[in-house]
């Protein structure tokens, strides 16, 4: 693959699912402002429909958890040697890594020691755990594009050049219109969202199946909703739920998840993006997350933060209840959904302490301002 001629070439590298989203609305936020540009990378579905050509399917890389990692490690060194071979055979204009900071900043010393100016958007969790990898950030990124108001402060610590740019969350046609239904009356239904890897779902979703049949034993007329990531067979889901032969009402949601949002009282969700995706859309919620007990154990050592769901860090405590590994148990996410369910009050305080969340955020745009920052690197 060659220089593309006549065009400049923008490469991108998102190895997630939630990138693979974000990067699609910058590039064509870029194609709106520039169409004489030409991307190509690491990444899934979403940059592929927006025109990217994808060299390698972030599928194939995505994994949570350290120890996790070592299932996909043939793959991601792949991965690896095809973006620092790309960067040395085409020579992009611009290289734009999207979070996933253990493969992008491999990649990024590669174009540093091309002379390729890096864009990074959405950044590492280096204010959580491994504070190491800042000086890294330092020697190797030209900009930051930063989503969540605390980071821009960080960085301006270290002398890094920064922007907070707002969450693109908010750049979703429904982020800023209140669709939570009322959390104080009607139906009680709850929505299961157990991740967007299929890793993750095989821990969370059996755990979360068996906390609804507890809950639908004690509370009884109760709904449950299991919303299915777009980057996830649905058969997946079905699977494990045929397995479990669970007797409650659910249903199996494809869709956005904002039509799960607009009907529940409550979501149960895996610790991730969507659990911001339910702060800007009101929803109350308990946070769940589990791992294998060796990545645990690693954590636990190296993350220096109090909480895990964004949500809790953006509010600077803990305004949701979260279970982390063996307190993620059937009993205990019955019990905290019931004491929830049965709190209205409480319910509604947490729906306007989530909105307070997305209005630190910053408003709608994201993507655009991006767009100009990468567009002044070129």
């Amino acid at each position: 693959m060659g220089q593309i001629p006549n065009k400049k070439s923008v490469m991108i590298i998102a190895g997630e699912a939630s990138g693979d989203i974000h990067g699609s609305r910058l590039v064509m936020a870029m194609h709106k402002k520039n169409s004489g540009l030409f991307f190509y990378g690491i990444g899934g579905r979403a940059l592929r429909d927006a025109g990217m050509k994808i060299l390698v399917d972030a599928e194939e890389l995505s994994v949570v958890g350290i120890t996790e990692v070592f299932s996909k490690l043939r793959g991601i060194l792949k991965g690896i040697s095809i973006a620092k071979r790309s960067l040395k055979r085409m020579h992009p204009d611009l290289l734009i890594l999207i979070d996933f900071p253990d493969f992008n900043l491999h990649v990024a010393a590669t174009a540093k020691k091309l002379k390729i100016p890096v864009l990074y958007y959405i950044s590492p969790q280096v204010w959580a755990w491994r504070p190491g990898r800042v000086n890294k950030i330092g020697k190797l990124v030209d900009h930051m594009a930063v989503i969540l108001p605390f980071e821009q402060q960080f960085y301006r610590k270290q002398n890094i050049p920064v922007t907070f740019v707002g969450h693109p969350l908010l750049d979703n046609k429904h982020a800023t219109d209140n669709i939570c239904k009322d959390v104080t009356t009607g139906e009680s239904v709850i929505g299961l969202l157990p991740g967007s890897r299929d890793g993750e779902i095989a821990r969370h979703l059996p755990v979360m199946l068996k906390g609804a049949g507890l809950i639908s034993k004690r509370v009884g007329k109760v709904k449950f909703i299991v919303s299915i990531a777009p980057s996830v067979e649905r058969k997946h889901i079905e699977d494990i739920v045929k397995k479990h032969k669970t007797t409650i009402d659910f249903d199996i949601v494809a869709d956005s998840v904002d039509k799960v949002f607009r009907q529940c009282k409550l979501v149960v969700a895996a610790s991730g993006t969507v659990t911001l995706e339910a702060a800007i859309s009101g929803t109350p919620m308990l946070i769940i997350y589990k791992v294998s007990p060796i990545s645990y154990w690693l954590g636990k050592i190296m993350i220096r933060v109090n909480n895990i769901g964004l949500v809790n860090l953006i509010a600077g405590r803990e305004i949701v209840p979260e279970l982390v590994q063996s307190k993620a148990s059937p009993e205990n996410i019955a019990d905290t959904a019931i004491n929830m369910l049965n709190d209205a009050s409480g319910l509604e305080r947490l729906k306007n302490e989530l909105l307070g969340v997305r209005d630190s955020l910053g408003g709608p745009g994201a993507s655009e301002r991006v767009a100009e920052i990468a567009l002044g690197m070129l």
